[in-house]
């Protein structure tokens, strides 16, 4: 890079599960409330930013390019330009990565980036059949013509198509993601038993976190609409009570009859969002900044939709050809889990030669993927997993925790919808 890209500090909100305590919220509320209060935080004045760019996947209907709206209503510049970018699951890496791009072009100098999504407010649709009722009486001239089209109409018009569900399934292999992940756990012979001893310890490590205070130091007290009256502190993803038998208990949620995936050894459907200042090393100097870290290098890979989970194989295989870093050099990894079953199909894949040789493109196996490196405070299983925030929270988690243990070398990593790898290598010092 012609520059190093500064991460110079970044807050998040509480994550909270769809349907719950932050339901209330647009995707553009949660976005603004991390963005003002990042700004207080580092004491950013609006002339200081020349974008925001925010991550989102269900882009809400109310507030279309809601990375503009976010800029608004955080109180930024009407003359600042803002916009969305969408990668699915790595959206809001794709924030970091757009700003990091454009820096390095010398269009900018520094950015507002983030993720947000309110999953609770993903909408239900109407069947084609209904749509093409209401068409048809919004065209109607005559009673007899609004007549005529009510005659079409039967009551199983009426069953909602769920917003959610439909944006959750890739539409070219046709295969919602669970199934995916059902899909690697028999390439890579991967048990429930492994799947809810991942998933437990995932609980495990994010109740420390918690106890410990670490998420505090990423995460805003957040006021709940529309009273105001209660504030949300904490990430209300993570069980203290989780055991191995109550995970045993759950029946496969995507494939009933042999499955092995269940909604507790995969991420729950989630609210939330993420944001940071991206900027030139050079900038962060200019305004007195001691960044979090630095963007060191970057890399997107491509594969097959059916097996979007070992999107992390892909993408740091690339990671590692264009920045000549070894996986060994990395101090810590953060690799998304969006299923239990994907990020173990993921370790066994970065150590296998077979793999690489089949897959990448390369004689050796990426390397090892240490559990006591990877995920160190608990993942999206038991945190949450608001898709067009996470890929920021990766970021901002991985650098906290670097700072915190005095280490340097981090790699950020997630699968995608649809058949794509991020991952991201950023460093300290």
């Amino acid at each position: 890079m012609r520059e190093r890209i500064a991460i110079i500090d970044g807050v998040r909100a509480p994550f909270g599960k769809a349907g719950g305590v932050l339901g209330s919220f647009g995707a553009d509320d949660l976005g603004a409330i991390v963005v003002k209060e990042l700004m207080a935080k580092t004491e950013l004045r609006g002339e200081d930013v020349d974008e925001l760019i925010f991550g989102n996947v269900a882009q809400p209907v109310d507030a279309p390019n809601v990375g503009r709206v976010i800029a608004l209503k955080a109180g930024l510049p009407e003359g600042m330009p803002s916009y969305t970018v969408q990668r699915n699951c790595a959206s809001g890496m794709e924030s970091i990565t757009t700003a990091a791009n454009k820096i390095q072009a010398g269009e900018i100098d520094l950015a507002i980036c983030g993720g947000t999504e309110s999953m609770s407010n993903i909408p239900f649709l109407y069947r084609q059949e209904m749509v093409g009722i209401f068409a048809a009486l919004f065209r109607a001239k005559s009673v007899m013509q609004k007549f005529k089209a009510l005659l079409r109409f039967r009551f199983r018009f009426l069953a909602p198509v769920i917003g959610v569900q439909k944006g959750l399934t890739d539409p070219v292999c046709e295969m919602n993601m669970g199934m995916t992940a059902e899909l690697l756990a028999r390439d890579f012979h991967i048990t429930r038993e492994e799947q809810d001893a991942f998933a437990l310890e995932s609980h495990r490590k994010a109740c420390e976190a918690m106890e410990g205070g670490l998420l505090d130091q990423e995460t805003i007290p957040l006021p709940v609409m529309p009273k105001y009256q209660e504030i949300h502190y904490k990430d209300d993803g993570p069980r203290m009570d989780q055991s191995m038998d109550r995970l045993a208990k759950l029946r496969p949620y995507f494939d009933r009859h042999t499955g092995t995936v269940t909604v507790g050894n995969a991420c729950p459907i989630t609210d939330g969002a993420v944001a940071v200042v991206v900027a030139s090393e050079s900038r962060a100097k200019e305004l007195g900044y001691e960044p979090l870290g630095f963007l060191r290098e970057y890399c997107y890979a491509g594969l097959d939709g059916k097996r979007m989970g070992l999107g992390p194989s892909y993408a740091t295989a690339g990671l590692l050809d264009k920045s000549g870093l070894r996986l060994r050099d990395f101090d810590l990894v953060e690799l998304n889990e969006a299923f239990a079953a994907q990020v173990i199909a993921n370790e066994r894949a970065f150590a296998s030669d077979r793999f690489a040789q089949e897959h990448l493109g390369r004689s050796k196996a990426l390397g090892e993927l240490e559990r006591d490196r990877l995920n160190v405070n608990g993942g999206s299983i038991a945190l949450g997993h608001p898709v067009g925030a996470t890929g920021t929270r990766l970021v901002l988690t991985l650098l906290k925790e670097l700072r915190r243990r005095g280490e340097n070398k981090g790699l950020a990593t997630l699968c995608i919808g649809g058949g794509q790898g991020a991952a991201l290598a950023l460093e300290v010092a």
